[in-house]
């Protein structure tokens, strides 16, 4: 059995939010290794393996975190690869209790929900199709659009999800098809909202 007070991960930084609701923010970034999700346009494909990436104390990760907040960081966001692969319960045990700022899950929704948190973000795969768990859980629904059929999916998963969650509609990075969309169906639907890596205009991690 995996240690979970100890996990893989790929890189820890302080940058800015640069998608979602919370776009724009400073935050502390902790990228755990591993996914089995298997998106062929993920753009960090170098931590879909979870061998290979260092282990890490969780008491370590927490120690930079703090530093992290006392350098302007307003929150943590747990990412990867797929963090619900892991147990993060005492990951976010350890960050509750040394650094005390907000906690962000970003995830795929396949595994079960560990952890507390804040704010979750699900961003669902047609491929992968989430668990409703998690999608009664999250607070903000993005959804990565190529194809017209990444705007059905999105409907579907926004019926599952809870009446205040956030709609987001997030084009493929460099999808010319997935841009005309995204764009189309939030100029139709009141409740949607576009979410764009402004990270990536900015040439910053």
């Amino acid at each position: 059995m995996a240690d979970s007070r100890r996990l893989p991960v790929v890189e820890t930084f302080h940058s800015l939010q640069g998608e979602g609701h919370h776009a724009g923010r400073s935050a502390f970034f902790i990228r755990l290794a591993g996914c089995t999700v298997g998106c062929p346009w993920c753009d960090t494909k170098h931590s879909w393996p979870a061998q290979g990436h260092p282990e890490q104390p969780i008491n370590a990760l927490a120690d930079a975190a703090q530093m992290a907040a006392e350098a302007g960081a307003s929150f943590v966001v747990i990412t990867g690869g797929e963090p619900l692969h892991h147990d993060l319960q005492p990951l976010t045990q350890a960050l509750d209790a040394r650094c005390g700022l907000p906690l962000h899950l970003e995830t795929s929704g396949v595994d079960p929900l560990s952890g507390r948190f804040d704010w979750i973000t699900l961003s669902p795969k047609r491929h992968r199709p989430p668990r409703q768990e998690l999608l009664q859980a999250c607070h903000e629904l993005k959804v990565v659009v190529h194809g017209p059929q990444d705007i059905s999916f999105a409907a579907a998963m926004a019926c599952k999800c809870e009446d205040d969650t956030e709609r987001l509609l997030q084009p493929g990075w460099e999808s010319s098809i997935g841009e005309a969309l995204a764009v189309e169906h939030v100029r139709q639907h009141a409740q949607w909202r576009l979410s764009l890596q402004s990270h990536k205009w900015l040439g910053i991690r």
